[in-house]
């Protein structure tokens, strides 16, 4: 892969990227490390031509984000992980009401997580989400519907 694809590739999925893994992991240092070998990824196996980079990225992502859950123990308390934002993600997120977004997102579940995240901080669509999980695209929706749903609910809760 040229150098200049991929330094555009870094530049317009970077960071979306970092903060999707970041999601995932919860780990600030694993998710920096989970980026680098995305892209590292890219460099090795990644065709210019391919038609889809962006959900290539977050198929490899995703991947290498399940193989350290699985690595850690963690993939099956993953579901009921309530830890609070560390620092990092606080600096990020600029305003009250997307920091309360953020803390409800840990109250779901891994899958509706993902599609949240994908879904709204990554930009995909439902068909690229359903390819990258490999569910059905009406699975996908009707998991998205879902989590919506109990979203408003957890921000309710909170009076937000």
């Amino acid at each position: 892969m040229d150098n200049e694809i991929l330094k555009r590739l870094y530049e317009q999925y970077g960071k979306e990227l970092y903060l999707y893994i970041l999601s995932m992991c919860r780990n600030r240092a694993v998710a920096e490390d989970i980026i680098q070998e995305t892209f590292l990824k890219a460099i090795l196996a990644l065709d210019e031509r391919h038609s889809n980079m962006r959900a290539w990225l977050y198929m490899v992502a995703r991947n290498l984000c399940i193989n350290y859950l699985k690595k850690v123990g963690r993939e099956t308390s993953v579901d009921n992980d309530k830890t609070t934002e560390n620092d990092f993600v606080h600096t990020l997120i600029e305003n009250e009401r997307k920091a309360a977004l953020y803390k409800v997102l840990g109250r779901l579940s891994y899958t509706k997580r993902e599609i949240i995240s994908l879904h709204y901080f990554g930009g995909l669509q439902l068909n690229e989400i359903a390819g990258i999980l490999k569910l059905s695209r009406e699975n996908v929706r009707v998991l998205n519907h879902r989590a919506k749903n109990e979203l408003r609910r957890y921000l309710e809760e909170e009076d937000l």
